[in-house]
């Protein structure tokens, strides 16, 4: 089998988008659609028609351009049930734990609740390939704003759990904040402080930092990190919950 092609462009002030296209079928989706416009340049730019959008939750600035690209195509949108309701042009809902078939390949539902009540991430298993919109990004995670800090930390794990070379395609390009966040939390890690300074470099030459891959944010991601005895020592919460140190990470982030 073909591998899936991706293209990745930016909407909005700091919105990625994210075209996938089956080399095999010609399918190619939308992973959420927060413009327009730009959507329709990265498919002119690689010849592509697009036939569905994959929405992971119902904020604006993702679903913003569902009804006007599907004016204009014959696609499919494709959406979480638990925010059916918020969803522009839903076509097909999906829950934790569904498949469903993008051409040949297999594409699985995991709900991710903590940045909104119903966001789900889709995981393409056999292509290692993980689009996690507003749960996970690099070096950091969504802001809570419609479910506890306790939900996103078990959301967190059920993707910690993937394989580690999961590719992650995230929602925001906010990786240069998230970096230098992180160094507040886990500063005697070298991994992270070598991975700063490449994000630094990136970011002076305006280059993306998506994608990112499971295993990388395990090492360097404080978010997913909750449970390592030196941050937990930094914190001063060596006797505290997982949960509750991931709520203190996650509070000092919304004020840094």
């Amino acid at each position: 089998m073909k591998p899936l092609e991706i293209e990745i462009f930016q909407c909005r002030s700091d919105n990625y988008g994210v075209l996938v296209h089956d080399p095999e079928t010609g399918l190619t989706a939308s992973i959420d659609a927060p413009e327009e416009q730009p959507v329709l340049d990265a498919a002119a730019r690689r010849g592509w028609t697009l036939s569905h959008i994959f929405t992971t939750h119902h904020h604006t600035d993702h679903v913003e351009a569902n009804l006007a690209l599907k004016d204009r195509f014959d696609l499919q949108v494709i959406g979480p049930i638990n925010e059916a309701v918020a969803i522009p042009g839903l076509d097909k809902t999906v829950a934790d734990g569904d498949e469903f078939e993008f051409g040949a390949r297999r594409v699985c539902v995991i709900e991710t609740p903590g940045h909104t009540a119903g966001h789900v991430c889709y995981h393409f298993p056999d292509d290692k390939i993980l689009f996690a919109a507003d749960t996970l990004f690099a070096l950091g995670c969504g802001r809570l704003f419609e479910r506890p800090a306790a939900d996103m930390w078990h959301s967190l794990q059920k993707l910690a759990a993937l394989p580690d070379e999961t590719a992650v395609y995230f929602g925001h390009e906010y990786t240069l904040s998230n970096a230098r966040f992180a160094l507040t939390i886990d500063p005697d890690n070298a991994r992270l402080q070598e991975r700063a300074r490449d994000i630094d470099a990136a970011r002076a030459a305006n280059r993306f930092t998506i994608p990112t891959t499971i295993g990388l944010e395990k090492e360097t991601n404080p978010f997913l990190r909750a449970t390592d005895p030196a941050i937990r020592r930094h914190l001063l919460m060596e006797s505290r919950t997982d949960e509750e140190v991931f709520a203190e990470i996650r509070k000092r982030k919304d004020n840094f």
